[in-house]
């Protein structure tokens, strides 16, 4: 290979690379059978994948046994939450059953991982609310689609004090926002949303932990986000 080559002679090596893989034979059909299943999954491809399923092959069967027995329990047996819709090992997470925590304080969050990332921070004291995603016409979701309505009579059964906007900043997220909010027009309960210590446009998820947690303990109402865009 020459010492030197320039972009369309790398990007020629590279499709090289790419089609040799794909269309590499496999020795085991069993082996290239875990491998498509294991790059089915996000941010895993072939190359990984194969590499992943080498690893488990020289480990001791019963470590494979563990990950798979892991994977299935899980699978079957893990519930949502009645009242939050947390992922939970029982009908209740262990966050709504807790007495301790704040039941009429409700953060608003899109799916589970946002869960994970406040309580993190150790700022929030209340209980959360998960949506399962954002209203988004585009990708044909609406709000019927997502938790919303269980969210409406449990502010209306509960007697609920503040709703927490805890959703990214995106145009998806401030729709998801604005709907909501509109549904608890009349019901007497103060609305707010995490300060705009986040970045507009970034997932909650990928936001550090003193940010997130300073964006909890200094939110703003939401009326006032409403006036900023």
């Amino acid at each position: 290979m020459p010492k030197y080559i320039n972009y369309s002679q790398k990007l020629k090596l590279s499709n090289i690379q790419i089609t040799y893989f794909c269309s590499m034979e496999f020795s085991s059909k069993l082996l290239e059978k875990s491998v498509n299943e294991m790059a089915q999954l996000p941010g895993i491809g072939k190359r990984t994948a194969l590499r992943l399923m080498l690893y488990l092959l020289k480990q001791p069967i019963e470590q494979t046994q563990y990950l798979s027995d892991a994977l299935l329990t899980m699978r079957s047996e893990i519930k949502f939450c009645t009242s939050c819709h947390n992922i939970s090992d029982n009908d209740v997470c262990e966050i709504c059953s807790n007495a301790s925590r704040n039941h009429r304080l409700i953060c608003i969050v899109e799916d589970v991982r946002d869960v994970m990332a406040i309580e993190n921070t150790n700022q929030f004291k209340g209980v959360y609310h998960v949506l399962g995603g954002k209203i988004s016409p585009i990708d044909g979701i609406g709000p019927s689609h997502l938790n919303i309505s269980s969210l409406i009579e449990k502010v209306k059964r509960e007697g609920v004090d503040e709703i927490i906007f805890a959703l990214s900043s995106t145009m998806e997220g401030d729709t998801t926002n604005f709907y909501i909010y509109k549904q608890l027009t009349g019901l007497n309960i103060k609305t707010s949303t995490i300060a705009r210590g986040i970045a507009v446009g970034d997932e909650l998820e990928y936001a550090d932990e003193v940010t997130l947690g300073r964006s909890i303990v200094n939110r703003v109402p939401f009326e006032n986000s409403l006036k900023i865009t």
